[in-house]
């Protein structure tokens, strides 16, 4: 199987570039061999590469940057996906992408599911569904995952820097009303090969939009909570306090949806995989 992987630098692109290699070829990019605001950029790599699948792991997901450089964060996530679609959909190439939690305006108060209407309330999910309609709308075959929360202990994320205030400071406030599913990249990265696997033909056949994250949910402050005690490096922490706070006490250009948990069950159902309780995973992620 000949593979293109789009993003091979960021959280979920660097664990896939390892995880997919005893699948076939596979050739992975990023910027600048790919510009993904250039269409002409985008339908050259692929052209050149002749993929049968496409995994795009491609963001801009400075959420709060967003907010500034809306053109930008519209051409990478928004008009570049379409664009991949439109080339994969040309060669007969199936295309994978991931999209986020924050399509939805987090007012539901339960899990989402793949049925129910996205609202995004920033620049970053309002692209981020520009990218799932575009390529929704271009057809061929192609599965959309919906994650959320993704972290990884080799790049910065909220894991990573919450070890960080945890070394230099005593006392950590954390959003507790601020809730979806903290999944580890790597597990992201596993599972999408886990459905790889099968082959062409079967990704054909289940072409559409699943959400695709670690099993339960999680508040900041409780994610945060469990950071500090897998840590490994407990001793270099300093902090002695982790109080709860409201999302509202950081203000900030972009706003957050308060609840973003996705429901996976269909993709369960559909692939009979499913990823481990999100605290299991952070666990693995430490080792422990």
């Amino acid at each position: 199987m000949n593979l293109l992987l789009l993003g091979k630098t960021g959280q979920l692109g660097w664990e896939l570039q390892r995880t997919l290699q005893p699948l076939g070829a596979v050739f992975a990019c990023d910027y600048p061999e790919v510009d993904m605001a250039d269409a002409a950029s985008i339908r050259k790599i692929v052209r050149d590469c002749c993929p049968e699948v496409i995994i795009n792991a491609t963001a801009f997901t400075a959420v709060d940057k967003a907010e500034s450089e809306s053109e930008l964060a519209e051409a990478i996530n928004g008009t570049g996906p379409g664009v991949l679609a439109e080339v994969a959909r040309k060669l007969n190439t199936v295309l994978i992408h991931f999209s986020t939690d924050y399509v939805f305006d987090g007012t539901k108060a339960a899990p989402y599911e793949e049925i129910d209407l996205p609202h995004p309330i920033n620049v970053y999910g309002s692209s981020k569904l520009a990218g799932e309609q575009a390529i929704r709308s271009v057809g061929g075959d192609y599965l959309i995952f919906r994650t959320a929360w993704v972290y990884s202990l080799r790049r910065e994320s909220f894991v990573s820097k919450v070890l960080e205030w945890a070394r230099n400071n005593e006392t950590l406030r954390v959003a507790d009303d601020q809730v979806s599913n903290p999944t580890w990249a790597r597990m992201l990265a596993e599972i999408t090969a886990q459905v790889l696997v099968h082959g062409i033909g079967y990704l054909r056949e289940r072409t559409g939009l699943y959400h695709l994250a670690c099993a339960g949910h999680a508040s900041r402050y409780t994610w945060a909570q469990e950071i500090l005690r897998f840590d490994p490096a407990k001793q270099e922490q300093i902090v002695k306090q982790l109080l709860p706070a409201l999302t509202s006490d950081f203000p900030s250009p972009a706003r957050r949806p308060l609840f973003s948990a996705l429901e996976c069950r269909k993709f369960e159902e559909v692939f009979d995989l499913h990823l481990p309780a999100w605290n299991e995973a952070l666990e693995l992620a430490f080792g422990k």
